[in-house]
């Protein structure tokens, strides 16, 4: 019992049709190079996203919350959204909280003054922390001493880090006499 070969008709090819894309007119916006938001010059050519981040007080996250909070795609440019859009996205930094933000992304949480959560930027931010490290101090925390004399706050070791100032270092006796010789000799 033999094997036999049948042969298959080749098939004509085909003939490849050449698909031209459509060209879709898209109406040309102006990008603007500079954009204000809340209170801070941004570069308009760079996407939102990490034009954001550039806000003090706003990280990558935190800007990554705005965008979807406000209904923005985060890599279209800040320069191409119109003034209303502008005023959405400061509103949403404003309060962030009252756009679905979650709180656990806000920088202020639980204000001793008012008890909200709340997200502090820009010149706000200097300001806030400058209370806070002043009513530190007055109140004579721990916090607040080591603000007072300069020194490490968060519990680093200040043996070999830290070391600024008039104080820095072992001076030994010998060299410690040939320096209070030179002083003598000036006077």
């Amino acid at each position: 019992m033999g094997v036999t070969k049948v042969k298959v008709p080749e098939e004509k090819e085909k003939e490849k049709k050449v698909v031209k894309p459509i060209k879709i007119e898209r109406p040309k916006v102006e990008i603007k190079t500079i954009v204000r938001v809340a209170g801070t010059d941004l570069d308009g050519e760079k996407p939102l996203i990490r034009a954001l981040k550039r806000i003090k007080g706003i990280g990558h996250t935190m800007s990554k919350a705005i965008c979807i909070a406000s209904g923005f795609d985060p890599k279209t440019k800040l320069g191409s959204l119109s003034e209303s859009e502008i005023k959405k996205i400061e509103e949403v930094i404003k309060d962030p909280v009252k756009f679905g933000v979650p709180t656990y992304l806000v920088n202020r949480r639980r204000d001793i003054e008012t008890g909200k959560d709340m997200h502090v930027t820009g010149p706000d931010l200097e300001i806030t922390k400058k209370f806070d490290v002043q009513r530190m101090i007055d109140l004579k925390t721990y916090k607040g001493v080591r603000h007072m004399l300069g020194l490490p706050v968060r519990g680093q070791r200040t043996r070999s880090s830290f070391r600024k100032g008039r104080v820095v270092g072992v001076v030994r006796k010998a060299v410690r006499i040939a320096m209070t010789k030179k002083e003598e000799k000036k006077k």
